[in-house]
Order: C-alpha cells, then sequence, then structure tokens
C-alpha cells in the first residue's frame, strides 16, 4: 500500500498549504482528496509536487507491504 503521510509533514516543514496547493499551484479538491485517502494518483501529480515543494518523492508518500 501506499501511504501520503510523508506528505503532511513535508507541507508542514515547507509551510506550503492545501489551500495554496489549490489556489496557487492549482490542485483540484479532488487530487487532494486522492492524497488524503491514499488513492492512487498519477506521475505527473507526483512530479508537480515534488517540484512545488522542492522534495524527494520519499518525503511525499510511503511504500507500505501489505501482509
Amino acid at each position: 500500500m501506499i501511504s501520503y503521510d510523508p506528505l503532511w509533514e513535508t507541507m508542514r516543514r515547507k509551510g506550503v498549504s492545501t489551500y495554496a496547493l489549490i489556489k496557487h499551484y492549482n490542485f483540484s479538491k479532488g487530487t487532494l482528496d486522492s492524497l488524503k485517502h491514499n488513492r492512487n494518483i498519477s506521475t505527473a501529480t507526483l512530479n508537480d509536487i515534488c517540484r512545488i515543494l522542492s522534495c524527494r518523492v520519499e518525503d511525499v508518500l510511503r511504500y507500505i507491504p501489505e501482509e
């Protein structure tokens, strides 16, 4: 399973709110909802997040093996 829990901590550290993602970076509320519920996102979205936050993929998501 992919978890986006690291994203929220990275956003706090960088001072970027979900409001800023929507208003300044044109993120859809649907994309943010997918992130909050650990649903699939595109690699283009992942690339945008890393660019906006100047971070690595590991700062956005974590792989959790399913048993």
